[in-house]
């Protein structure tokens, strides 16, 4: 075994090690503990785009964007704590509690096109430093990982299935991962055929295919930690007499499967991004992994899937 090799499984144990711990707070804590996380997320990730740019920002544009991409994420954890754990306690017969305004999203909403309408004003107040191409670099940054790491908060403060929600966005990924380099590697010799060469000319369809069953995977043990430890912890149920529910199993296969083509195409967007830019990796902050974009890449799209399907499934069934 390679000493890069060794040093990747040892940073991906760190990693999963650090993930575990915040989750395992948010759990049993509060769900702010993984807010901290999303938030340290939005600082290394953006100072990775940032940095990936380097001069073709100008340095008030590159502040603008720490700052409102930092914010947005506080003002949403933040807002929502407010409005759940103080005002709902607090005034529980106040009309706005009763009927569940929570103003989190659209706080954090008008945050965010705050800090555009700042980007756009840098047009003005600073003519001569920046420029249209400039501005494009600038949004870019601004809106990723931003936006995705907004979702990932929405996915921790939904009012059920928060847990779940999760747990599937870093279980997947990494099973998905794992199974596509598998199946690369054993069969992608006698099935070449390219996902998407000119961007990433190493991953293969038969490799995307292990990752469709890696996300399967994925989700099952997902499953089984929600309703088999979870659910049963947080009602004081007997394990013995859990109760085995078939339908879930399926909707959480279903999820795993569109998930993880999700996060693959979620990896293939960072590899864009740096083939365009010319770089090897985003970062150096995780040895052997590259920086946290290079780590965090695919969930981030997962993260959106299967925030958009448990919405879904909260509007619908409850």
């Amino acid at each position: 075994m390679g000493h890069n090799t060794k040093l990747r499984i040892v940073t991906g144990m760190i990693y999963f090690l650090v993930l575990l711990s915040f989750f395992a707070l948010k759990i049993f804590v509060h769900n702010l503990f993984f807010d901290g996380l999303i938030l340290l997320f939005g600082f290394f990730g953006t100072y990775e785009m940032i940095r990936a740019f380097g001069d073709k920002m100008h340095r008030s544009q590159k502040i603008i964007v720490m700052i409102f991409s930092l914010l947005v994420i506080v003002v949403y954890a933040v807002t929502d704590f407010v409005f759940t754990d103080i005002f709902k306690v607090q005034f529980p017969d106040n009309p706005i509690t009763a009927e569940g305004r929570n103003y989190a999203p659209h706080i954090a909403l008008v945050v965010f096109f705050t800090g555009v309408s700042v980007i756009f004003g840098l047009l003005v107040f600073a003519h001569t430093k920046v420029d249209l191409e400039s501005t494009g670099y600038t949004l870019m940054s601004y809106m990723y990982p931003t936006v995705f790491l907004v979702v990932l908060i929405v996915c921790n403060h939904m009012e059920r299935y928060s847990d779940a929600a999760i747990a599937l966005v870093f279980a997947i990924s990494p099973c998905a991962d794992v199974m596509a380099f598998t199946f690369g590697k054993t069969l992608g010799k006698k099935l070449p055929a390219k996902m998407s060469p000119h961007v990433s000319p190493n991953k293969t369809l038969i490799g995307g295919f292990g990752g469709l069953i890696g996300g399967m995977i994925g989700a099952v043990c997902v499953f089984f930690f929600y309703y088999g430890l979870c659910q049963p912890v947080a009602n004081n149920f007997d394990f013995a007499n859990v109760t085995f529910e078939w339908m879930n199993l399926i909707f959480f296969i279903g999820i795993g499967v569109l998930t993880s083509a999700f996060s693959q195409f979620g990896d293939l967007v960072e590899s864009a991004i740096k083939r365009k830019l010319g770089i090897k990796d985003m970062g150096k902050l995780l040895p052997g992994h590259g920086g946290i974009l290079d780590r965090i890449d695919s969930s981030l799209y997962a993260g959106l899937i299967i925030a958009l399907v448990f919405v879904i499934r909260l509007m619908t069934t409850g």
